[in-house]
Formats: structure tokens, sequence, C-alpha cells
């Protein structure tokens, strides 16, 4: 009995053994239903990271980090943005939760020109319109993107705002965007905290201030008014001649009679050395001519060359060619094309980065008063790009420097600021 018991055992020990073995391949050579998940998703995120790295390099603007799965022992998942500057080149990355929060605009009223904020508001509508497919900038998205903020919902913003001040205006009230809570029930209110690469602890904007001046200056050149504002000529803004002279190269006069450029640009005024300075920085100046006329010229195209913060106006290399206009000109990607503006609704900024027509209210406090007043960003300049950090205010035209420093005293150097979003 012993030894049947034996062979039985080894027949059975026999049997499991050669089963264990043919259920082992099998589960070798086709992977469980778990397994072909886990090995799926290893590979999509494997795919997905790739395609992000790709894009990384290729585009590394306009995006959002691809999200991260991360264990209870990592710190939370954050959100960064990539700035670039006016070439599209990338700078640096922030983290779009230190800089846009949702939030509430405080109770006061909001302070702003109804009819003059409504030209502005449609005329940055219409360039939107005519403009979008010859300007893609138009359709960056921009660090509001991060917060699911599309072009459309912009658009949304703009189209709301003209109509509700259309129909206040016609009915001859005080219109209901300067009402804190209709805004706060009717808009996404995202706070902007400042955000400066070389000044960490700045968590207010800075807000700078511009105008239009009048100056006086003659159509030809004489002792007094020497400097000339010159405009391209159509027929030579093809071949990019002038992108190899800086504002010092140009002021030496390559353009003025015995210059080697003589004739291919045109002087459409001349002003003193000064007026030439505080139109550049500016972008519009009005010229009152000592024959009694008058005209605003704008700038048109820049040598190419970027702008220096810090750098003394008269020591800066760039220099921009002018045309005339019919008014204040603020954004636009040509001189035919450009954005009418007007002042006190009206501010340059960086239109890459935060984005044309974003619907901007500023905070500050008057005694112990809160101050709001609301305007849209229309304009920019090269000390706009990259800027994260500051707004400049266009505060109106102005016959001296004298007059327009007495007048944005009472403006704030810091705000509180805030971007509006159509909900």
């Amino acid at each position: 009995m012993r030894i049947l018991f034996n062979h039985k055992l080894q027949i059975t020990a026999g049997i499991c053994t050669l089963l264990l073995v043919n259920f082992a391949n099998q589960y070798l050579k086709e992977p469980t239903y778990h397994q072909a998940l886990i090995q799926s998703q290893k590979m999509t995120t494997a795919s997905t990271f790739n395609a992000n790295l790709a894009a990384t390099s290729l585009a590394p603007v306009n995006r959002q980090q691809p999200a991260i799965n991360f264990t209870q022992n990592n710190p939370a998942p954050t959100t960064f943005y990539s700035v670039i500057d006016e070439w599209k080149k990338y700078r640096y990355s922030v983290d779009v939760k230190q800089v846009l929060s949702p939030s509430q605009l405080p109770n006061a009223k909001i302070n702003f020109k109804q009819t003059d904020l409504l030209t502005v508001l449609i005329n940055t509508r219409q360039y939107f319109q005519e403009h979008a497919e010859d300007d893609p900038d138009t359709q960056r998205r921009g660090i509001l993107g991060s917060q699911g903020v599309t072009v459309a919902d912009i658009l949304k913003t703009l189209d709301f705002m003209i109509n509700v001040l259309e129909e206040d205006i016609s009915n001859k009230r005080v219109t209901r965007l300067q009402d804190a809570d209709f805004i706060n029930k009717n808009f996404r209110v995202i706070k902007w905290t400042a955000n400066h690469p070389d000044k960490p602890q700045q968590k207010r904007l800075r807000l700078t201030k511009y105008a239009a001046f009048t100056h006086p200056g003659s159509h030809k050149k004489t002792a007094t008014y020497n400097t000339p504002l010159y405009a391209l000529k159509d027929e030579n803004k093809g071949d990019k001649f002038y992108t190899k002279y800086t504002k010092q190269d140009v002021l030496s006069g390559i353009y003025e009679p015995g210059g080697k450029e003589f004739g291919k640009v045109e002087p459409i005024a001349y002003l003193t050395r000064q007026g030439l300075e505080e139109a550049l920085m500016q972008g519009t100046v009005l010229v009152n001519f000592t024959d009694g006329t008058k005209a605003f010229f704008n700038v048109d195209k820049n040598n190419g060359m970027s702008y220096v913060p810090g750098l003394k106006a008269t020591q800066q290399k760039r220099y921009w060619y002018f045309k005339q206009v019919d008014a204040i000109k603020g954004y636009g990607y040509k001189i035919d094309a450009k954005i009418s503006i007007k002042p006190g609704v009206t501010f340059a900024g960086d239109v890459l980065n935060v984005g044309l027509g974003r619907i901007i209210v500023i905070e500050s406090n008057k005694g112990r008063r809160k101050q709001l007043q609301m305007g849209i960003i229309a304009d920019t300049g090269g000390a706009f790009l990259p800027n994260l950090h500051q707004l400049d205010f266009l505060a109106g035209v102005f016959q001296s420097q004298q007059d327009f420093q007495q007048y944005i005293r009472q403006l704030p150097e810091y705000t509180n600021a805030y971007i509006l979003v159509k909900k």
C-alpha cells in the first residue's frame, strides 16, 4: 500500500508540475488585462512626455506644462507659463498661481469717461475683426490661457461692454460698468499680482504714465529745429536697409544731403533734439509748425534693435521712423492698421504675454477712499516685451513736461490690478 501510494503521489505531483509550467508560460506570453492596461498607460505617459518635450523645444510659449500625478510624499503640482520677448524667444517661466488669482472688485465707483472708453473698445474690437489673419499675435491667449481664458472670451467681453455702454449712453444714464457690484456679478475678476524677475518682493503693478506732447517744429531744417523725424518711403521698405543703422547713425546725417543713404527716407518734420527724444519715447507727437499748421505723427517701423531698460534715452540704439496720422495711435502690426486710442482709458502693456484687448481695473487709495479706474490694453512698447509687472497709462496731450508732471502727481506709482473677463 505504501509503495502504491507513493507511486500515485508521484503521478499526481507530475501532473501538477506540468499544469503549473503551462500556466506560467501562458502568463508570461499573454499579459493579463491589468498588465496590458499598465503597459498602455506607461506608453501613453511616455508618448505624452515626449510630445510635450518636443513642444517645449519647438514652441516654448503660450502653453501649460503637462499635469503630473504626484505621490503623497511629493509637493502639489504647479502650473507654469513660459514668458517670451518681442522676438518670440523664451525668456523665463512663472508660476501662474503667483501671478493670477480669483478675486472681487472692492465696493467703489469705477472711474472712466464713457464715450472715450466706448471708442477705444470699438476700435480694438474692429482690429481683431479686420486683422486677425494678418496679425497672429492677436490670437495669443498668453498667461490668461492658464485660467481657461480664450481669445473668444476676450471678444465676448468686448462685445458685452460695448453693448452695455451703447445702451446706457443712449438712455443718458451712468453706465452699469461703473458699478462694482455689476462687474462682480457679470465678470470673472482676476487679480494680477506683479511678477518682476529682478524684484521678487514687488507685488503691486508699477503704473507709469505716457502722453502725446505738442512740440514746435518746422517743415524745413533750421538752426533751432535741426533734428529730423523721418518716414520710410513705401518703395524702399522692402529691402530693410534701415535695420543696419542705430539712432546715432541716423542723427549723424546719413540721410541728409551728402550722406550715404540720402534719398531713401523722407524728412516729415524737424524738431529740437529734446522733441525727438520725447517723440521716440511716447510714440506720438503733435507738431505745431512754424507756418501755423499742425499734425500728429506716430511711430511706424523701428530699426529692429532692442530697447534697453535703464539706458539713457540719448544712448539707446533703437530708432523709430514716423508717419503722419489723424489721431493718437496705439497697437497695430502696421501703421495703417493701428488702433486709435484715447487718454484716460488706454493702457500700454505686454500684448504678447498678457494680451491685446484685456480689460484692466486699477485700484489705489486717496486718503481712506479706494479709487478704481478702468481701461483697456490697446497699446504696447519695447519696455513691455516682456513685462508682467507694469502698465503704462495714457494720461493725455500736454504742452510741456511740466504740465505732464503736475498732472500725473495725482496718479499712483504702484497699484493693485484686476483683469475682467465676461462670465
